[in-house]
């Protein structure tokens, strides 16, 4: 089971601190009343956050399981509801992994995920935004290109929606191997592959939608390339951007357009339609 370097800060959650950390990509982020957790995924980039942080906030290192993790997350967090969408934790993993939420009027489409540190379970707001962003499109027959994939449970979420087929893509082959195991806790679900590519540098493969959870200034960095992977007259979903961070990412992506954009506390998710 593998530890994870991270950091605790006591300090209020602020565009301020968020900006700071991001540099460092952090792979998830807990709050608490007195702070937040940051979790990274190397050693030396969690290092690197504390020495840049510590001069401005109170803050400590630690290393953290990732079976540790997976645990309290379980006994702490209940299933994430969104639109239609339900995510739970696998039979048997908790007292109540397994149970599925009640809808009203709607039957919900079930997602079994892993809870595991590293890789997004659906709690996080950004990976909340993407998955109401893909209940606002037409996926009947679109193929999805996950960028960032982590957990894999929006190329999963997408084929569950009606999409002909779905890849992810991740350059951390963890994340890779936690996208397949929670592929295999749904097996009716079909058509899903996931694949290692970066995205800063490989060639990615053409696709309907692109979905892309990654961060305000990667998402600047990458956008030539994400639109490029967007067929024309496609969608692009893009989260992980802070508010402040919101309109460099729209410049970056012109000339494709907002049609969809909702706010969770300071992160943003988007839909543009590609010309």
């Amino acid at each position: 089971m593998k530890d994870y370097p991270a950091v605790d800060v006591r300090a209020a959650v602020t565009d301020r601190l968020l900006v700071a950390l991001d540099d460092f990509a952090p792979v998830a982020i807990e709050e608490y009343d007195q702070g937040l957790r940051v979790f990274f995924a190397t050693t030396e980039a969690r290092n690197a956050a504390l020495e840049t942080i510590s001069s401005h906030f109170e803050a400590r290192a630690l290393d953290v399981s990732d079976q540790d993790w997976a645990r309290r997350s379980q006994e702490s967090q209940p299933p994430v509801v969104v639109g239609r969408i339900a995510i739970v934790p696998p039979p048997g993993e908790s007292a109540g992994a397994g149970s599925v939420p009640r809808l009203s009027g709607l039957d919900p489409l079930v997602i079994f995920i892993a809870p595991s540190m590293g890789f997004g379970t659906g709690h996080h707001a950004t990976t909340r935004l993407c998955l109401a962003a893909l209940q606002g499109l037409d996926l009947s027959a679109r193929t999805v290109l996950d960028i960032g994939t982590g957990s894999g449970v929006l190329a999963i979420a997408a084929v569950r929606l009606g999409a002909a087929r779905a890849m992810g893509v991740d350059v951390d082959p963890d994340a890779l191997q936690s996208a397949r195991e929670n592929l295999a806790l749904n097996p009716d679900v079909g058509h899903v592959t996931f694949e290692q590519s970066d995205v800063s540098a490989a060639d990615l493969p053409a696709a309907d939608i692109v979905t892309a959870n990654l961060t305000g200034t990667l998402l600047v960095r990458s956008a030539t390339r994400l639109r490029a992977a967007t067929r024309p007259g496609g969608s692009l979903i893009l989260s992980g951007l802070m508010t402040s961070e919101r309109d460099d990412v729209c410049r970056a992506f012109d000339p494709a357009h907002v049609v969809w954009e909702r706010h969770e506390d300071e992160w943003v998710g988007l839909a543009m339609k590609n010309p």
